[in-house]
C-alpha cells in the first residue's frame, strides 16, 4: 500500500493546492478504508510508525490522519502505546444505521427530484467502476468507489454539512463480511443497485429511489457486516 506524491511542476502554487488533497487528506482516505474493510482491524492497537512504513509516508501525516480519524469516532489515541481501530457492537450499529436512513433516504428522494441529467450522467463511470471492483474483488477500491458514489449522488441536494456527516458515519460502519460476499458471488449484484438507483433518479421517481436506498442500506445491518438484516 502506498500513496503517491503529487505531480506536476510549473503549475502556480495556490492552483496545486486548490487541485489536489494534500498528502494527510489521502492518508485518512487509506486508513479509513482499510478499518471499514476490516483490514485494520477493531480492538487492535497500530503505532503511527508501522502504518507510515505500511504506506510508504513518513510517521508526521500518519500522526495527523489518526487526530481526524479520532475526531470522526474511528479511532482511539492512547498515550504512548499509539492507536486502537474502536470496535462497535449490535447497538452501536443499529444506531448509526437509523441516523442515515434519516439522512441518507429523504435526502435521495429529494435529489430524485432535482438532478440535472449531466449529474446523474456524471456518476455513471463510477457505478461501472463499482461493477468493475466487484467483479475483481478489489475491495478496496470498491469501498472508495462507493464512498464517492453515494457522497457525490447526496451533494446534488446542496446541503454540505448532510454530507459530511454521512461521510463520518459511513466511516464507522464495518464491512467486515465483503470478502465472503465476494466468494460467494454475491458482490455483484450489491454493485448493480447502483445503476438500478441512478435509474430511478433519472426517471424522477422518488419514492422508488428512496426504498432501494432503505434497502441498500439494510445490507450494511445484514451480509455486509455479518450479522442478521435488521
Amino acid at each position: 500500500m502506498s500513496v503517491d506524491l503529487p505531480e506536476g511542476r510549473g503549475n502556480p502554487v495556490l492552483g496545486s493546492l486548490a487541485a489536489r488533497p494534500s498528502l494527510r487528506s489521502r492518508v485518512v482516505d487509506v486508513l479509513r478504508e482499510a478499518m471499514v474493510a476490516g483490514e485494520l482491524e477493531p480492538g487492535r492497537i497500530y503505532s503511527a510508525p508501522a502504518l507510515a512504513e505500511r504506506l510508504g509516508v513518513s510517521a508526521t501525516p500518519v500522526r495527523e490522519a489518526m487526530m481526524e480519524l479520532t475526531q470522526e469516532g474511528l479511532v482511539e489515541t492512547l498515550r504512548h502505546r499509539g492507536y486502537r481501530v474502536v470496535e462497535l457492537d449490535d447497538v452501536d450499529l443499529d444506531e448509526i444505521l437509523q441516523v442515515r436512513s434519516l439522512l441518507e433516504v429523504p435526502t435521495v428522494g429529494r435529489v430524485a427530484e432535482t438532478a440535472a441529467p449531466e449529474q446523474v450522467a456524471a456518476l455513471r463511470p463510477v457505478a461501472d467502476r463499482l461493477d468493475e471492483t466487484a467483479r475483481t474483488g478489489e475491495l478496496r477500491e470498491f469501498i472508495a468507489a462507493d464512498m464517492t458514489f453515494h457522497l457525490e449522488l447526496l451533494s446534488i441536494a446542496g446541503n454540505r454539512r448532510l454530507v459530511e456527516e454521512v461521510r463520518r458515519l459511513r466511516g464507522l460502519s464495518r464491512l467486515s463480511a465483503l470478502h465472503r460476499l465476494y466468494e460467494e458471488g454475491r458482490l455483484e449484484a450489491t454493485a448493480r443497485e447502483h445503476h438500478l438507483l441512478l435509474d430511478l433518479v433519472e426517471a424522477r421517481d422518488r419514492t422508488g429511489a428512496e426504498d432501494l436506498m432503505r434497502r441498500h442500506l439494510g445490507h450494511v445491518r445484514g451480509i455486509w457486516a455479518g450479522r442478521d438484516e435488521g
